[in-house]
């Protein structure tokens, strides 16, 4: 036989990975029902589904903080058992989730090797350290100090060191959870050039992430969960954007923004030469009764700085603010309160809510005014209100009680929302709304900010996601370096482009 017919006739590589039929059970909930998972070497496999589809209790199952109830995996061929995390790196497992596992005030060097530091003589061997660092460094083309802090990095430079970790540990499977969800888009893309590195060097990657753009730029393979099941797993180029949304959220959603007709009234909030440091610089506009104004720019441009000045979390070297002809004077959170503004911070985890307390305690948190006698909460009349607003808004909770960490992204923004709509505010400052949300739950805030729109509210969305900011806005103002840098008013005409061209100048 020519080697070219025994080329032919070959076996495939046998995969890096299989998981078959696993099994994972809570108490109440099955979050896993016979999922299987193929991953071949040099492949990335992008996992998506909507928030508690199974996707992360898959991952901790492979990483080896959870153990199935039932299920086979095999690496490399072999049916293995993993046990703890410890099984999981000896098979060459690494798991970057999005908190990541660094200790802020260790250097580079000492994170990556933690545990397992080199020793010569009975000494640290910090000089062969170093040289592996800065190897592996090299090969995936990345200049960073070695003996820089890691609490002094950006959450790339982070990130980074979190591969540069699992390189050093041989692992031949890295999953990569929401690896984008706090980059800027020149980030994304030198991360992107690290996972061509890695595929080029027969490691699979796992990529997990709600952003469908991205994944349809760097995945080989789409798998889709729902509900703890396999939908389907196929090659990316039999899938388009639709039929992945279909596939998570198992219905047809005929439009990814829906649309409304906008019956705008009168300025509401107006906002002159608002001005603090370099960061906001003599910004002005307004916002009518049942607009939703899209605000974006690069990162840095000022959005997040512009929110913190009006609600008051930052002071104001200058500049007045005004709702209903009114002129404010707000000097805290508190006093933006008290007039009728809130703001849905970008980060929920740490700004919007406190997650080691119950989702009952989160939603009464900014209303304790009216729910309290002489110093005492009135908890009977708290949870009714709550009740309203978890059926209004769908938002999925076991009970009251629940600790709002352990609700998915979707919900725990719903909760945030549930607390500001109790106070009936006027003015909704949305601050990334459905960043690390899935398509289903975006949905369902894009219908909620439209109906807060419809009775009168004035919304603001601060967006990153250029998509979002054209389907969602009757109006965007576009910010550079601290500034208003043009504003679109028909929308329905607009592209990225236009947008993308006033925002770097």
């Amino acid at each position: 036989m020519s080697p070219m017919a025994e080329s032919a006739t070959a076996a495939p590589p046998a995969p890096l990975l299989e998981m078959t039929g696993i099994d994972k059970s809570f108490p109440g909930v099955r979050a896993l029902a016979g999922v299987d998972l193929v991953l071949h070497p040099g492949e990335v496999l992008a996992v998506v589904g909507e928030n508690g589809a199974g996707k992360s209790t898959l991952m901790k199952i492979l990483g080896g903080a959870y153990l199935p109830d039932s299920g086979r995996i095999s690496l490399n061929g072999k049916e293995t058992r993993i046990l703890n995390p410890v099984d999981a790196r000896r098979g060459g497992v690494a798991v970057i989730y999005q908190e990541f596992n660094l200790i802020p005030r260790m250097t580079v060097r000492e994170n990556i090797f933690l545990g397992r530091e080199r020793t010569r003589l009975g000494f640290f061997d910090r000089r062969s350290e170093t040289d592996e660092v800065k190897r592996i460094f090299e090969r995936i083309g990345v200049r960073l100090d070695p003996e820089a802090e890691c609490g002094d990095l950006s959450v790339a430079q982070q990130q980074t060191v979190e591969i540069a970790k699992a390189l050093s540990l041989d692992a031949r499977i890295i999953v990569m959870d929401e690896p984008t969800a706090a980059l800027t888009d020149q980030e994304v893309e030198r991360l992107f050039e690290i996972i061509r590195d890695l595929k080029s060097n027969r490691i699979g990657v796992i990529y997990i992430s709600h952003r469908l753009d991205e994944v349809f730029r760097i995945a080989d393979t789409i798998m889709v969960l729902r509900d703890g099941q396999l939908v389907g797993a196929r090659p990316v180029s039999q899938f388009n954007r639709q039929s992945v949304i279909e596939m998570m959220v198992g219905r047809r959603i005929e439009n990814e923004f829906p649309k409304r007709e906008a019956e705008t009234g009168g300025e509401r909030l107006v906002i002159r030469n608002l001005t603090r440091g370099t960061s906001v610089g003599g910004v002005s506009f307004s916002v009518r009764a049942g607009e939703i104004l899209g605000l974006t720019g690069l990162v840095g441009s000022g959005r997040t700085e512009l929110a913190r000045l009006i609600f008051g979390a930052d002071a104001a070297d200058s500049g007045s603010i005004s709702l209903d002809g009114r002129e404010l004077r707000i000097r805290s959170p508190k006093d933006a309160i008290s007039c009728g503004i809130c703001l849905l911070t970008e980060d929920r985890k740490t700004q919007g809510l406190v997650l080691d307390h119950s989702v009952r305690d989160n939603f009464g948190l900014p209303n304790l005014s009216g729910f309290s006698t002489w110093g005492f909460v009135r908890e009977r009349e708290e949870s009714e209100a709550l009740a309203g607003f978890v059926e209004k808004l769908r938002i999925k909770i076991p009970h009251h009680e629940e600790v709002a960490r352990n609700l998915s992204g979707g919900n725990q923004q719903k909760v945030v929302l549930a607390k500001w709509l109790q106070r009936d505010c006027k003015v909704i400052i949305f601050d990334e709304p459905t960043r690390g949300i899935d398509v289903g739950a975006k949905y369902e805030i894009y219908t909620l900010m439209n109906r807060l729109a419809e009775d009168g509210k004035c919304i603001i969305m601060i967006s990153s996601e250029l998509p979002e900011a054209l389907g969602m806005s009757d109006r965007i103002l576009v910010m550079r370096g601290g500034r208003i840098a043009g504003e679109i008013a028909d929308v329905p005409c607009a592209t990225q482009e236009q947008v993308m061209h006033m925002a770097v100048g």
